[in-house]
């Protein structure tokens, strides 16, 4: 496996939309995550080949204190010259001493939370910055000479998307992910805020418009980039390969030797499960699962699938049956045939969950 995920539980505040795995800082907690994690590293490593991609999501991993920071990247991993090393950061996290020690230890991306840059959408959803701390940390990652990627929440109620995603595009930034907020059951924010899909589908569309005027390339549903600027290890999971996981809930997609089995995902159990040495959750994944699972994350990409290539991995002859089933949807202008590959067009990436059961029920 060339790419790994280790997850990093600890916040400073729970934001009210979050369904992540995500805990607040408690005595002894964090030193007790960073010994358990590079023991989980050290019975991992010779299962590695040298990363590819490297990322440190959470939780907000530059929560750390700079101690604490050091011993998470220095995990002795295998690294592949030119590895794509992510670290997820908020905002109020940042400052140029931190992000020079970051540099110092590896981390070439930074994925920064921002959300919005107008502060009645940022107290509406509970986050502990404000547009100038966001302005601030992202001018000087960009000055620090990181990749800089921005999350945006887009379609709040009182927001002017548009100067949202103008500021983005001002700033410098490479990549923006751009998310629709969609309020979880048992979040705090879910009593407050209803979906619209209306909002939503304008708000998507003001960002095809405004990031395309300006080079970003809607390469996934949610992701803009300008080009050769697309997140590596996303991609991984998006074209369905193989990664690692370390940390609690962190979920991996292994190799199978099994007869019959694909692939094996293996799930930690929540922080403190995880700490006592609970067992991962393990299910085993068919190759019709996953040649499912391969249709559902590729078509949420304008690169789509390679129906060819899904057959060699499986073994299913699934290439006639979904381009029967796709006939419609390529005439109707949502899908297109490319070679071996199934795409969405830019209209279908807007109802991909509506194109991938269509295609679904081709291989039931």
């Amino acid at each position: 496996m060339t790419s790994l995920y280790v997850h990093v539980p600890f916040c400073p505040t729970i934001c009210p939309y979050c369904a992540f795995h995500a805990v607040r800082r408690t005595p002894g907690a964090v030193e007790a995550y960073l010994e358990r994690l590079a023991a989980e590293a050290r019975a991992i490593r010779p299962r590695l080949e040298p990363l590819e991609t490297l990322y440190y999501g959470g939780g907000t991993p530059s929560y750390l204190r700079e101690a604490e920071l050091v011993r998470l990247l220095n995990l002795n991993l295998p690294l592949a010259e030119g590895a794509e090393l992510t670290l997820e950061a908020n905002p109020g996290t940042l400052n140029r001493k931190r992000l020079e020690l970051l540099k110092a230890l590896g981390v070439n991306r930074l994925s920064i939370g921002v959300q919005s840059f107008q502060d009645h959408v940022l107290r509406a959803l509970g986050r502990a910055h404000r547009a100038k701390g966001a302005f601030r940390a992202v001018e000087e990652a960009l000055a620090a000479g990181f990749r800089v990627s921005v999350d945006l929440i887009l379609g709040l109620p009182g927001q002017d998307v548009e100067e949202d995603l103008k500021t983005a595009a001002r700033l410098g930034v490479r990549h923006v992910s751009a998310y629709t907020l969609i309020p979880e059951p048992g979040t705090p924010l879910a009593a407050r805020v209803q979906e619209d899909p209306d909002r939503e589908a304008e708000a998507f569309a003001a960002a095809r418009e405004i990031l395309g005027a300006v080079g970003f390339v809607r390469y996934e549903v949610a992701n803009f980039a300008r080009p050769g600027e697309e997140a590596r290890h996303n991609q991984v999971y998006w074209r369905m390969g193989f990664w690692a996981a370390l940390g609690p809930a962190a979920a991996s997609h292994e190799p199978a030797s099994d007869p019959g089995v694909y692939a094996l995902r293996r799930t930690n159990p929540p922080l403190f499960r995880w700490l006592s040495g609970e067992a991962p959750k393990i299910e085993r994944i068919s190759p019709l699962e996953h040649a499912k699972e391969a249709l559902m994350m590729g078509l949420r990409t304008r690169e789509g699938v390679d129906l060819r290539a899904l057959e060699v991995r499986t073994g299913l002859a699934l290439g006639e049956p979904v381009l029967k089933a796709a006939a419609p949807l390529v005439e109707a202008g949502w899908l297109e045939v490319r070679g071996p590959r199934l795409a969405p067009t830019e209209a279908g990436l807007d109802r991909v969950h509506s194109l991938v059961l269509s295609l679904w029920d081709a291989l039931s």
